[in-house]
């Protein structure tokens, strides 16, 4: 009836396709889940603490490319964050994968390597140009974000943890 840490494993593999899944969504990828207010919350905070570590790893990492640029070129130049890559054998990846399939046999889809580098760039705009110093400065990143959510594969259908 409750919550498993094999419905844990799940979900941070689903945040490889979805960001902000509804809570019908939810329901019809955990199909052996009986939920009920108190379930659907617990879910819908996992998500929400996935999107935390996903940002705090994106503002740490853009604001270090920040860093790296002023260091090395001494001067401000625009359009630096077209050069910021994401790929599997850059760091944030690793750290990325490590966090959401710690065991890694899940093969995290290229999608989701596209989304964490136009959330990269968008930070790291952000911070270029100084917009950061808005208090609700990220509001405008997560819009964009969320609408790049991707369909889950029917794997996520069944009970118990994808694998592939």
């Amino acid at each position: 009836e409750g919550l498993s840490p094999c419905h844990l494993k799940k979900a941070k593999l689903m945040f490889f396709y979805t960001r902000y899944p509804s809570s019908n969504t939810l329901k019809t990828y955990f199909p052996d889940v009986k939920f009920n207010r108190c379930v659907t919350s617990q879910m819908i905070k996992w998500f929400s603490n996935f999107r935390e570590f996903f940002y705090i790893q994106m503002e740490r990492f853009a604001r270090q490319a920040v860093r790296d640029a002023l260091t090395r070129d001494g001067a401000a130049r625009l359009g630096r964050e077209s050069q910021l890559r994401v790929s599997r054998d850059t760091e944030l990846y690793r750290i990325l994968n490590m966090h959401y399939n710690k065991s890694n046999v899940y093969q995290v889809p290229e999608r989701f390597i596209e989304v964490a580098e136009v959330a990269l760039r968008e930070f790291y705009s952000a911070i270029w140009t100084g917009r950061d110093s808005d208090p609700c400065w990220k509001k405008g990143i997560y819009k964009i974000i969320c609408k790049l959510d991707s369909p889950l594969p029917d794997a996520f259908r069944m009970p118990g943890c994808p694998v592939g």
